[in-house]
């Protein structure tokens, strides 16, 4: 048998007219066969010059008879490119001047992409309309906006001549919405709104097409300590806010939720009077106190040295927990740094009057070791107190034959030499220990400003609790 594709471009020369019949129709394009053994490809580009094409069958159909144009020849690989364009008038010659940059025109939506609409102007001349050129607000996808078969008014808005393309604009027909936005919403103002977008930091709010306003979570509550909005906004909800500053030329709204509600700190210091007890729950236990809730969004803080005048405490939950009812004391209130400072201690006198007389300078008595530390020894002495038995220099030289005589349970005796309520501590001698008083006097500062585990003085706390 003869080979079809022997001197074919003889027969199906470039440039030269065929016909064929459709064979197969694929999304790029579709086979012609043209005779016996010979297919043609018409790519979908080469089908139109104005027009986008979807998929070929929106024309044509199988075994339709089709007069195209060679376009290119390769008799080694046996491939015949096609075009149907080529044989009909090529309109991008006059249509810069009939579709100028900033004209208007009336098209047909014909389809949609997730990207934007094609529109059909006069001569057949398809146009896209992105899809940021829909509308000044967002647009998910042009079926939002328009629907198939839809006449719009458009504007020409750009024209590659290069890659036979028009962009066409629907939002350019109406002013930009920021054009008079401090007039149209000053500062102070209240406005409404959809939920459009929501990010750790806080949620957009549309207040109009094109105009959309960031309530931060920190304005979006005066008590409540919000991580993210979704604690209280969905997307689509409808919410009120107000205006706090506007920047037109970054088109920024800061908005705010909370400003549409009273201040309850505005009046905390008259409702929450120093020396005065309040009831609360804890609800929230850390290293340097326990945060006690007054009121829904009300929270005021114990710090750890003001739940015991004797305890040395080192966490609150060795004395407090999570939900339960306590009284407390009123020590300080600041509106401005929207903090409450609470004493559990304070309910109770200072103990540490009597104590000296219990803890009598020249006093013996007996403690338990609790803690053997680098410099001394911390005993549990009655009263919830802690005494301390500073190392004496020679014990130092030799400190780990002596203090291995020693256990934490054990119970020894030692002898006063002095009390130390700033540091809620009973300083003491013994004499195996210390080597002489006056030798253990001078150690005492050095042992206190060098414990393992100190009491930390009081910190500047956080205006929010920590979790």
């Amino acid at each position: 048998q003869a080979d079809p594709w022997k001197d074919i471009d003889q027969k199906y020369s470039v440039g030269s007219k065929i016909k064929g019949k459709v064979v197969n129709l694929m999304n790029y394009g579709l086979f012609l066969q043209l005779e016996e053994g010979i297919e043609g490809l018409i790519h979908i580009s080469e089908m139109s010059w104005t027009k986008h094409i979807k998929h070929p069958s929106d024309i044509y159909e199988i075994n339709d008879e089709v007069e195209a144009t060679v376009i290119s020849l390769d008799q080694d690989k046996k491939k015949i490119a096609l075009g149907i364009k080529q044989l009909l008038e090529n309109p991008w010659e006059t249509i810069e001047n009939k579709y100028p940059i900033g004209s208007t025109h009336s098209g047909t939506v014909k389809h949609f992409t997730q990207y934007g609409a094609f529109i059909e102007l006069d001569e057949g001349i398809d146009g896209l309309l992105h899809i940021t050129d829909i509308s000044w607000g967002r647009v998910n996808h042009p079926s939002e906006i328009i629907n198939l078969d839809d006449t719009l008014t458009v504007k020409i808005i750009d024209f590659d001549e290069e890659k036979k393309r028009v962009s066409l604009g629907l939002k350019q027909l109406t002013p930009h919405p920021w054009e008079n936005i401090k007039t149209d919403y000053p500062e102070g103002s209240t406005v409404k709104g959809k939920v459009v977008s929501m990010t750790n930091y806080g949620a957009f709010i549309e207040i109009e097409p094109g105009i959309e306003g960031l309530i931060h979570v920190s304005e979006m509550s005066w008590t409540r300590h919000i991580k993210n909005p979704s604690e209280i906004y969905a997307l689509s909800d409808i919410v009120e806010a107000k205006v706090l500053s506007i920047d037109p030329d970054q088109r920024k709204i800061s908005l705010g939720a909370k400003q549409l509600l009273p201040d309850p700190w505005d009046e905390i210091e008259e409702k929450y009077i120093p020396g005065n007890s309040v009831k609360g729950k804890v609800i929230n236990l850390t290293q340097f106190g326990a945060f006690i809730e007054l009121e829904e969004g009300i929270d005021g803080l114990i710090h750890v040295s003001d739940l015991s005048w004797t305890k040395i405490v080192r966490h609150p939950k060795e004395i407090l927990e999570k939900t339960q009812d306590l009284e407390v004391r009123i020590l300080e209130v600041s509106r401005e740094n929207r903090r409450i400072s609470l004493g559990l201690k304070q309910l109770e006198d200072d103990p540490w009057p009597e104590l000296s007389k219990t803890f009598e300078s020249g006093k013996e008595i007996e403690g338990e070791i609790i803690r053997i530390l680098d410099k001394g020894i911390i005993l549990s002495l009655q009263n919830d107190v802690e005494g301390i038995v500073p190392f004496g220099r020679q014990v130092k030289k030799n400190k780990k034959s002596v203090i291995s005589k020693y256990k934490i349970g054990e119970k020894i005796n030692a002898v006063v030499m002095e009390i130390k309520p700033e540091d809620k501590k009973v300083i003491l001698f013994v004499e195996e220990l210390g080597g002489d008083k006056s030798t253990s006097k001078n150690d005492v500062q050095e042992f206190l400003d060098n414990q393992i585990e100190p009491v930390g003085e009081k910190i500047e706390i956080p205006n929010k609790k920590p979790d």
